[in-house]
């Protein structure tokens, strides 16, 4: 079968070991070192280490494929917008202008605006992994278990759980009705053109969406049912206890948060300028 995209993904590895409350915490620090330098020698060592995590978190590239290469395609997209609306950003940020070729008027290609927009993509790559990653190795209910811990209601995070919990459902649920239109007569494949494609896919929405609503019902009345909300408190049955590697995993990213702030803004400044 299939790996469901962005569910909880089981293996035995050290990332999956750790408590949701841990992974929580460093995906926190590691999105807010990547958001806050612009500094490309930092950006470079959260890459490698964020591709040495994935790599022991023994989950597989062609597991996130899909979802990776939607990402790839709005960076893309994210990329070519920067350089139509502010194609002399590099040159504002830097200070200086190495013209590589000449376009049209404004737009022509400087060294500059190439290594801003690299930074940029590097932000993207350094995030991504560590993203995929708390997703697919937190199982939804020790994720819930871990925001309660921080003080957020039982009831949102609880709500959370349940949204992560329904994605592989809706999936599954989408395949189920794909399959059954397709044994009616209704092509989906590449062998139809693009808008008969789209239109034949309206016969699969409906039913999704109103099985969605009737699941949501069930769930909701039966929840009620056992009374849920009716307390301000909680236990939690996944909830994970911190032991020593999930210490020392949040002290190193604390530490690596701290480190990064202390290169980027040394000097009053976000921005790495090798041109300078």
């Amino acid at each position: 079968m299939a790996v469901e995209m962005l569910s909880y993904i089981e293996r035995e590895s050290p990332i999956h070991r750790l408590s949701g409350l841990t992974k929580l915490v460093v995906f926190l620090m590691w999105s807010s070192a990547a958001m806050l330098t612009y500094d490309t020698r930092v950006l470079v060592f959260l890459l490698v280490a964020s591709l040495i995590i994935f790599k022991l978190s023994k989950i597989q590239l062609k597991d996130v494929a899909f979802v990776l290469l939607f990402i790839l395609f709005f960076l893309l997209l994210n990329n070519i917008a920067i350089y139509i609306f502010s194609p002399q950003q590099g040159v504002k940020i830097y200070g200086t202008s190495h013209v590589l070729f000449e376009i049209i008027g404004r737009y022509n290609l400087t060294l500059e605006q190439v290594f801003y927009q690299i930074n940029v993509t590097l932000k993207y790559f350094v995030v991504i992994p560590a993203a995929l990653l708390f997703i697919v190795t937190t199982h939804p209910s020790e994720f819930a278990a871990s925001l309660n811990k921080i003080g957020i209601s039982y009831k949102i995070s609880y709500s959370v759980s349940l949204a992560l919990r329904y994605i592989p459902d809706i999936q599954r649920e989408f395949r189920s009705i794909s399959h059954a239109q397709q044994a009616r007569g209704i092509d989906l494949s590449r062998n139809e053109k693009l808008f008969k494609r789209i239109k034949n896919a309206t016969a699969i929405i409906m039913p999704l969406i109103l099985s969605s609503l009737e699941r949501i019902e069930v769930i909701s009345n039966a929840m009620e049912l056992r009374g849920f909300g009716k307390h301000k408190k909680r236990t939690w049955y996944s909830t994970k206890p911190f032991h020593k590697a999930d210490w020392i995993t949040v002290i190193t990213s604390i530490l690596i948060l701290i480190i990064t702030l202390i290169i980027t803004f040394h000097d009053g400044a976000r921005f790495y300028n090798p041109f300078q």
